[in-house]
């Protein structure tokens, strides 16, 4: 059943709880939400059998998270603190694609993880030129120019991506959550802005950097790179494909890391 909480910035956010014990908290990447994303919410169920609570929520302006105004990625963060409020206090962040940077500025921010367990994360180096891009998306967010911010969004994805989007039903909804997305596009742009070594300073607790068997070649290369750059940082492939994960072994994958991670 639907819970609610309510952010420090007064936005109200929609989340499932599942399961008891250590926490672990779902942190979507650019457009999904818990009613089109069935893999995620699998894994959750599949997990809290496993000695662990999870926590799926709607991000900001999507679902049954309704916001209006800016929805920058101050106020993701602060959702994200309620919701660990929620877990008791302190979680493990699970985060998928630009969901591994909004968590990895939270742990940053030094908000109370116990780890950091992330999926794909698009991450580049430094100069990779993602403040330009995630300007040029806000620009045109900004001036209503909602399609043309989804297609510049997407103008370094698999191009089938943007092409079966447009041929959808759901075209013009995702393309008017956009505005949703200038969280993700801010904390790339973060994660960029200096060497990961410097920007994962202060974060000492665990980081599994995961990617899945068949993927892109930038997503082993991002994994590394996080794992050479944390105190505690690990890669791993697991099974998946197509920038997905694969629910069973997830699950079990998470529920192990989280327990692992809390009895440290």
């Amino acid at each position: 059943m639907t819970e609610f909480v309510t952010s420090e910035a007064g936005d109200r956010i929609a989340y499932d709880r599942y399961g008891t014990g250590p926490a672990i908290i779902f942190i979507a990447g650019a457009g999904p939400h818990r009613a089109v994303d069935p893999e995620t919410t699998q894994t959750a169920e599949l997990a809290a059998q496993q000695g662990v609570t999870t926590i799926v929520f709607d991000r900001l302006g999507r679902g049954e998270s309704p916001a209006e105004g800016v929805l920058d990625l101050h106020r993701e963060l602060q959702a994200i603190r309620a919701l660990i409020d929620v877990a008791g206090g302190r979680a493990v962040l699970c985060g998928h694609s630009s969901g591994c940077s909004i968590a990895l500025a939270a742990a940053a921010a030094g908000m109370a993880v116990d780890g950091l367990a992330l999926w794909e994360a698009p991450i580049g180096g430094t100069g990779g030129g993602a403040q330009a891009w995630s300007d040029e998306v806000e620009r045109r967010i900004d001036a209503g120019d909602l399609t043309g911010a989804l297609e510049h969004y997407m103008k370094d994805m698999p191009p089938e991506w943007l092409a079966g989007l447009k041929a959808s039903p759901e075209f013009e909804q995702v393309a008017a959550e956009v505005v949703t997305w200038r969280a993700d596009g801010k904390s790339l742009a973060w994660a960029e802005s200096a060497p990961l070594e410097d920007l994962l300073a202060d974060v000492r607790v665990p980081i599994q950097a995961m990617y899945g068997a068949e993927t892109f070649p930038e997503m082993p290369q991002a994994a590394r790179a996080l794992a050479t750059a944390a105190a505690r940082g690990v890669e791993k492939q697991m099974p998946g494909a197509a920038h997905s994960w694969d629910p069973a072994p997830m699950a079990a994958e998470l529920a192990g890391f989280t327990r692992g991670v809390t009895q440290l």
